[in-house]
């Protein structure tokens, strides 16, 4: 597994089925960011607009426990503050962290969010991987989403945190994604690999154009998230390109997606400084990644039952 110069930890609070996931940036790593759902939860997203003045990211966070989870951020300052990293400004350095959510609140009563020290945990744990992947599966941020809620709970199947990679050209191309999807999890020939099932199997069959929450409690309670990281020197520009072109793995592994239930988003970051791939190189690649990490995901889950 290449991980494109990142470090990636977990915190698990197995007890409470919720946790984070911290993705480490090398220094310089510029960012870029696409948000297609349309009930997302997220933090310092808006520095990522190619607009914007600050350039370089320190850390990226996937969090359950809603818009709660977002506290872990506040854990992920404090261990990058303590190493000086940062954002430099004149009174001290300020780590940019963007975060975004995954709502789990059903799996843990929403009573035991992950919190400023589940992010700092996030960040040991990434410090002492030396570069090595973690685990797939129910850990992290993945260790409490589910997957086909279009049917209600009574059919869902375990959700997860997944990753693929892939060598271009000589660049890297990394995804990883929290998989808490209102969809079904679809295999290459596009049969489903995960999602709303009952007895008799996939609900799908019986109703292929259905795939949509009926039940209120299904709705506004799904996200896919994802990075994508390569060793490609990208502009800011071509950063928020690139996340634009992930979502494609999205809509190749998850169907339906981006819909008016989920708060799919894509993180892009580059992490390195190989100059003269062509970009749609990469970005084909993403889509590759993408769409396997997300296929991971829920094979990791569903191997651990």
């Amino acid at each position: 597994m290449h991980l494109a110069n990142l470090r990636i930890g977990h915190a698990t609070h197995l007890e409470h089925h919720t946790g984070c996931t911290v993705f480490l940036c090398p220094p310089e790593t510029t960012a870029g960011v696409d948000i297609r759902g349309m009930a997302p939860g997220s933090r310092e997203t808006a520095l990522l607009d190619p607009l914007k003045s600050v350039f370089h990211i320190h850390a990226v966070v996937f969090t359950g426990g809603s818009a709660f989870g977002l506290a872990t951020a506040d854990g992920v300052m404090r261990y990058l503050s303590e190493r000086d990293i940062g954002h430099y400004t004149p009174v001290r350095r300020v780590p940019i962290v963007p975060t975004a959510v995954v709502f789990d609140l059903f799996s843990n009563g929403g009573q035991h969010p992950p919190t400023a020290e589940t992010g700092y945990s996030a960040c040991l744990s990434a410090e002492k991987s030396n570069g090595q992947p973690p685990a797939q599966g129910r850990v992290g941020a993945g260790a409490g989403v589910s997957v086909g809620k279009w049917a209600g709970f009574a059919n869902i199947m375990p959700g997860g945190f997944g990753m693929a990679s892939m060598v271009v050209d000589g660049v890297e191309v990394f995804s990883a994604a929290v998989v808490n999807a209102v969809g079904d999890v679809l295999n290459e020939d596009g049969t489903v690999l995960a999602g709303a099932r009952d007895e008799e199997g996939w609900l799908v069959r019986k109703d292929p154009l259905r795939r949509f929450p009926e039940r209120p409690t299904a709705a506004l309670t799904n996200t896919t998230l994802v990075v994508v990281a390569t060793t490609a020197q990208l502009s800011k520009v071509e950063a928020n390109r690139l996340a634009q072109r992930a979502h494609d793995g999205l809509a190749i592994a998850i169907r339906p997606v981006h819909t008016m239930h989920d708060g799919d988003t894509v993180f892009a970051l580059s992490t390195g400084n190989i100059a003269g791939v062509p970009f749609d190189v990469v970005a084909s690649a993403a889509v590759h990644t993408t769409a396997e990490a997300i296929r991971n995901a829920v094979s990791s889950s569903i191997n651990e039952q």
